[in-house]
């Protein structure tokens, strides 16, 4: 497969997986009627990992060396245990309005934190595409009448933003571990190592449930969680780590607002007007340039050919 191919096939599946988180947000609200959100986030990290450890059965067998089992350790903790719990958490403390606006830092955090350890270059265009795609994320939130309701609170809103910071380090830091190992054999002893870490915290929330009590849509909501915006979505953001920048993969985070946008839309709860179509324009032109912005390697063989031409 080209490198051409290879990235076309990341940005598909980091869109696939934008969309699950975009329907996550709402659902998971829905869900944490009936249960908690530490249960919620518990269901997400043991189904993950039956997911993730079913599916390594269906692939090679790899072998995984001991120093990169300590690293799949740490990346748990920031992508999965710190990522999942923080923001379920701070959803359950503040507002879906509030939630939505703290997500739109995470491209300009990986920014930062990409250029800090991977030396990696600030362009103006990079710059200006992250900006561009906060500036339509943001106007998509506002222009939501469905988002406007509900309050929000420092605590909640301080979760969600620690969980976008971890989620930043993380893609920056363990990107090479997909490249070096299948997604699936990652992800599945990252998911592992997250429900050891997390739920002797939840446990007691976990079985004070009363199971058979909850109503089917409540069921089935927890099912898509688990399924779709845990399995699906994080394989799909895994390997689109494979072949795309970490700036670039969180700038697919700015989707979301679109897909709450549109459900709401669907559900008669809101309308499509020219604000929401400048602001999708915003959106998708902002990851655009951001994927065509140049990269440290890029900005290094330009360098070099520049040095060979003077010679």
């Amino acid at each position: 497969m080209t490198e051409k191919a290879q990235k076309l096939k990341g940005h598909m599946s980091m869109f696939i997986a934008a969309l699950l988180w975009g329907l996550n947000a709402p659902i998971s609200k829905a869900v944490m009627v009936s249960v908690t959100a530490l249960s919620l986030t518990s269901y997400r990290m043991i189904g993950g990992a039956i997911c993730f450890w079913i599916a390594s059965l269906f692939i090679k067998k790899e072998k995984i060396e001991r120093k990169d089992m300590l690293r799949m350790f740490f990346a748990a903790l920031l992508g999965v245990v710190f990522n999942q719990g923080l923001f379920v958490f701070g959803l359950s403390r503040t507002s879906p309005i509030n939630a939505a606006m703290v997500t739109t830092m995470l491209p300009i955090i990986t920014m930062g934190v990409a250029a800090i350890y991977l030396k990696e270059p600030i362009t103006g265009k990079k710059a200006g595409g992250v900006l561009m795609g906060a500036a339509g994320a943001l106007l998509l939130i506002f222009s939501a009448s469905s988002a406007s309701s509900g309050t929000g609170s420092v605590i909640g809103d301080i979760c969600c933003l620690v969980s976008q910071i971890s989620v930043a380090i993380y893609l920056t830091l363990y990107k090479d571990l997909f490249v070096k190992y299948s997604p699936i054999t990652v992800s599945k002893w990252m998911f592992t190592f997250a429900t050891i870490c997390f739920l002797p915290f939840s446990f007691t929330n976990v079985i004070s449930i009363d199971y058979p009590s909850l109503s089917y849509q409540t069921i089935t909501g927890i099912c898509f969680v688990v399924f779709g915006a845990t399995f699906i979505a994080y394989l799909g953001m895994q390997m689109a780590q494979k072949v795309l920048r970490p700036t670039v993969v969180s700038m697919y985070n700015y989707l979301q607002p679109i897909v709450a946008a549109i459900v709401a839309v669907s559900l008669g709860m809101d309308t499509f007007g020219w604000q929401k179509w400048i602001a999708v324009a915003f959106v998708f032109g902002g990851v655009y340039i951001v994927t065509q912005s140049k990269s440290k390697a890029q900005l290094d063989e330009e360098n070099v050919n520049k040095e060979n031409l003077q010679k």
